[in-house]
């Protein structure tokens, strides 16, 4: 082969090379640039996600305490309702309270026999 045909053949392979190069240069900034964003991206993500749940366990917290200090009402005042009605029928009260006794004293005893 003349000299001077591998000469503009040589310039190609080189033309090629730089070319092949420059790409792959390119291509690992490319990576480089989305791998960064995509840790921004997922970093916000996170925080995004970790100030959703704080403010969910606070609401609930909220919502826990008037759930609790509703019902602590609520048995307050049944407690005063049965008190109210104790001291209005002591006799009556005492008969309810040993009738519902011997009520779960038969529950119990039928459960043992069954049991044997």
């Amino acid at each position: 082969m003349p000299a001077n045909s591998l000469n503009p053949a040589a310039k190609e392979a080189d033309k090629a090379k730089g070319a092949t190069l420059e790409a792959v240069e390119h291509a690992e900034r490319s990576f480089a640039e989305a791998a960064n964003a995509a840790r921004v991206s997922l970093t916000e993500a996170a925080k995004r996600v970790e100030k959703s749940v704080a403010e969910g366990f606070e609401t609930l917290r909220a919502q826990s305490r008037a759930y609790t200090d509703t019902a602590g009402q609520q048995i307050e005042e049944a407690q005063r309702y049965v008190s109210e009605r104790v001291r209005e029928r002591p006799i009556t009260a005492t008969l309810a309270g040993v009738g519902v006794g011997v009520l779960i004293g038969l529950l119990i005893a039928g459960g043992r026999s069954n049991n044997r």
